[in-house]
């Protein structure tokens, strides 16, 4: 037993019983409204907390804005209190040039420099010996004809080449004689050039190592003298840098001992023994140097001198200079460094109501007027994600000293809320970051206005975008001109320099070329929340889209039909206000599905019909099967939903009249038929340019059957198609007003007059017809005679009769 049954009531009697169906359905939607709202606090408050967060810390400035070369605008400026004055920059990095200039480089005693050297000298002697036997062999051989000189010369060659001996054929043939002569001849090995080459080589090492031999060329050393630092002794001290040598002063001061000491070819070798075998024996430390460097940097003093209380730093109408300037800026750091916490807390705190104020009015717009965004948690989203990219970016650039506040392209927010939502939203979002960055950057009222001029004149810019290079050009042009009139006219009024204006130029510069960004950044938001933009638009509108060149391929009648709908529907979206780009690109696509079934509507057949051989409820079905098979092939090519929506809508729930009308006389009898069967499955218009699309498709179709068409014919007929879909109630979701579709009726005739305006007859239009052509033409009208007038308006484009 049923509810109703228990309370002694049919089904059909509900009265006083709440349907539990709908009851559920209310739930249902209440949940889902409260989890909406939960989302949307959410997403407000953290969005507050992210802009708060990021919010710089307070500067503690004497006033909000000041600058250089321009006059102090406020009162006399007394010091409340005993400070010191900062050095400028330029003066602490002259002082820290000085720094570097005068710290002397560390070098390391190698307390094994000499065994190293003596290693070397012995592995230099063994690879000598070889060679030295090898060629002692062979001048022996030569002597000897008993033994083959050639294999020793041979050998000789290859312990040679072996020997890794960096000599020239000079110095080889002053060793190789004189270790020839001397073997050769029986004489005293102390008389060998080699040894006494090594003797005089220990002597003069240790006379260069009792000096110091360095590591690094002196002309890469600026300073005059250098530290030597004995780690195995602890011991350091500072000498001059022309008491040590390099590795070419060594060389050098070798050469001239052994030029004093040996022959020319002599010296020669012993110069090139000594250049194989020296190494330095201090070794430059970079480590060590860079840290006395950093220490002697640590010790510079960040201030010089002070102000003491109660001395005036600068009066009102004096020029602020850059002494001046320094002395504010100490101020400002002093008042920082003393505040208490209650002070920081206190200035934290108003900076966070003034953010919180700005964004909750955004909010309350949002609310009051924007109910549809409002509503739609993902829309609300990207309102807010688009706000806080532009909070973000001003964060970071706040720090950077060298980097001027209007590099922030703040103008991409506003542009891009403009291109998704209307441009109110944009300027409301243009007002808000105006106010908050503002905040963010010292309180500026310059950046203010410059950035709310520049912001409103390029949403303004974007309101109606044609095409791509309107975007690109346009739109950064504008921004970038009225950044510089602001600027240029506040730089007037406070007699600012060149220097000032070109600086703050050349950020704007590049301020207007970030805008570039902002079509990517769209993208990149309709693929994220499946949103349509007048750039995707714009793309659809290009009659090459195979959708499109499918339509024109297989149904063309249908595909010229649709153009002459976008013409009306533009023009009249136009009239009244509202997107007419949409209601263009809608009507090109509204009729995709008759591309399944061509042959069955009129507009496309060229010969016989195919719904004579159909019963009335079939051709009901296949006419109502268009808007169906459309939103399936509108899906498969990825249309967005907006379109999809025009193509369910066009046609409401409207009656099909001629095959309703056709089978009523048919049946003969009312109640067999059923005109819920002869309906369209809708949904009705909920837009203003769904409605359009509605009207214009209808009137545009019911005006291709009229014979001779004249003003008022043509008026008549569009006052019949708006009239009637008023009465049938296709119309009552739609939000147009009455005053509108009387513009739009007015937009209609307009567009129809021009259409199907007199010609001029010339003379070979004149000539009789072929008489097979006028009995075809006779029989039409016959034919339309005995149709009902309205089904003739309304269903001849789809009937094919």
């Amino acid at each position: 037993m049923s509810i109703l049954e228990k309370f002694g009531l049919s089904p059909k009697d509900k009265k006083g019983v709440p349907n539990i169906g709908e009851k559920k359905k209310k739930e249902e939607q209440e949940s889902a409204e409260k989890k909406r709202k939960y989302a949307r606090g959410f997403i407000f408050f953290a969005f507050l907390l992210l802009i708060v967060i990021i919010l710089p810390q307070p500067s503690f400035q004497p006033v909000s804005n000041y600058t250089i070369g321009e006059p102090w605008k406020a009162n006399d400026l007394t010091a409340p209190f005993t400070f010191s004055i900062k050095k400028s920059g330029s003066e602490l990095e002259s002082e820290r040039e000085a720094v570097r200039e005068n710290t002397v480089p560390i070098f390391h005693v190698d307390p094994d420099a000499g065994l190293k050297i003596q290693n070397r000298i012995d592995s230099l002697y063994r690879n000598m010996q070889p060679v030295l036997d090898a060629y002692l062999q062979w001048q022996r051989a030569i002597d000897n004809p008993d033994v083959s000189a050639q294999n020793d010369s041979l050998r000789f060659i290859q312990e040679k080449n072996l020997s890794d001996l960096r000599f020239t054929e000079t110095a080889w043939n002053t060793l190789l004689e004189n270790y020839a002569e001397i073997q050769l001849n029986n004489q005293p090995s102390s008389r060998l050039i080699i040894n006494d080459i090594r003797n005089n080589l220990d002597d003069i090492i240790e006379n260069l190592f009792s000096d110091g031999i360095i590591d690094k060329p002196k002309s890469e050393i600026s300073q005059s003298e250098i530290t030597i630092r004995n780690l195995e002794e602890r011991t350091e001290r500072t000498v001059n840098l022309s008491a040590v040598r390099d590795r070419i002063e060594a060389l050098e001061y070798a050469i001239s001992r052994f030029d004093r000491l040996y022959s020319t070819d002599k010296a020669t070798l012993a110069t090139q023994i000594f250049n194989q075998v020296i190494i330095p024996n201090l070794i430059y430390s970079e480590s060590d140097t860079e840290t006395r460097l950093q220490e002697n940097l640590d010790d510079i003093s960040q201030t010089k001198g002070a102000v003491a209380q109660g001395q005036v730093i600068i009066r009102k109408g004096d020029i602020v200079t850059e002494e001046k300037a320094n002395m504010l800026e100490s101020l400002a750091s002093a008042r920082a460094s003393t505040a208490s916490a209650m002070e920081r807390w206190l200035r934290y705190s108003g900076e966070v109501i003034v953010i919180v104020i700005s964004t909750f009015v955004f909010f309350m717009y949002l609310y009051l007027y924007r109910r549809k965004i409002y509503e739609d948690v993902s829309m609300f989203l990207l309102v807010f994600l688009t706000l806080a990219i532009i909070y973000i970016a001003s964060a970071i650039a706040y720090p950077f000293e060298d980097v001027n506040s209007y590099i922030v392209p703040v103008a991409i927010a506003p542009i891009i809320l403009t291109i998704i939502f209307d441009s109110r939203v944009g300027l409301l979002a243009t007002f808000t970051l105006a106010i908050i960055t503002g905040l963010y950057h010292d309180y500026n009222f310059q950046y203010l206005v410059a950035t709310t001029a520049a912001c409103s004149l390029g949403v303004f810019s974007v309101r109606d975008i044609k095409n791509r290079s309107q975007f690109f050009f346009t739109t950064p042009g504008v921004v970038f001109l009225t950044y510089l009139a602001v600027v240029g006219g506040f730089t007037l009024a406070r007699y600012g320099g060149w220097e000032r204006f070109l600086n703050d130029g050349f950020f704007i510069f590049i301020n207007s070329f970030f805008i570039l960004f902002t079509y990517p950044l769209i993208l990149l938001f309709e693929k994220m929340f499946k949103i349509t933009t007048d750039f995707t638009l714009l793309e659809l509108s290009d009659t090459n889209h195979k959708l499109l060149k499918d339509l024109m391929n297989e149904a063309p009648g249908t595909f010229h039909h649709s153009l002459q709908v976008a013409n009306l529907a533009e023009s009249a979206a136009s009239a009244i206000g509202a997107n007419a780009l949409l209601c263009r690109v809608a009507a090109m696509f509204h009729d995709i599905g008759k591309i399944e079934k061509p042959a069955y509507f009129i507009e496309n057949q060229t010969s016989g019909n195919e719904h004579d051989k159909l019963k009335p409820r079939m051709s009901a079905l296949v006419i109502k099967a268009h808007v169906s098979d459309g939103v399936k092939i509108a899906r498969e090519h990825n249309l967005p939903e907006v379109i999809i929506d025009f193509i369910k809508s066009h046609h409401g729930t409207s009656l099909i009249k001629f095959f309703y009308e056709k089978a009523r006389k048919k049946e003969n009898t009312e109640g067999k038929i059923q005109e819920e069967d002869f309906r369209y499955d809708g949904p009705v218009p909920k837009t203003k340019e769904e409605g359009i699309l509605m009207l214009a498709d209808g009137v545009e179709a019911a005006s291709r059957s009229m014979k001779d068409p004249t003003y008022s014919k043509l008026e008549s007929l569009i006052d019949r198609i708006v009239e009637g879909n008023i009465a049938d109630n296709q119309l009552n979701d739609c939000p147009l007003t009455f005053r509108q579709i009387k513009i739009i009726k007015d937009s209609f005739l307009n567009i129809l007059v021009g259409v199907y305006h007199k010609r001029v007859e010339y003379p070979e239009d004149k000539k009789e017809k072929p008489e097979k052509e006028q009995e075809q033409i006779q029989e039409n009208s016959t034919d339309k005679k005995e149709e009902p007038e309205q089904n003739e308006e309304t269903d001849h484009k789809e009937t094919g009769e």
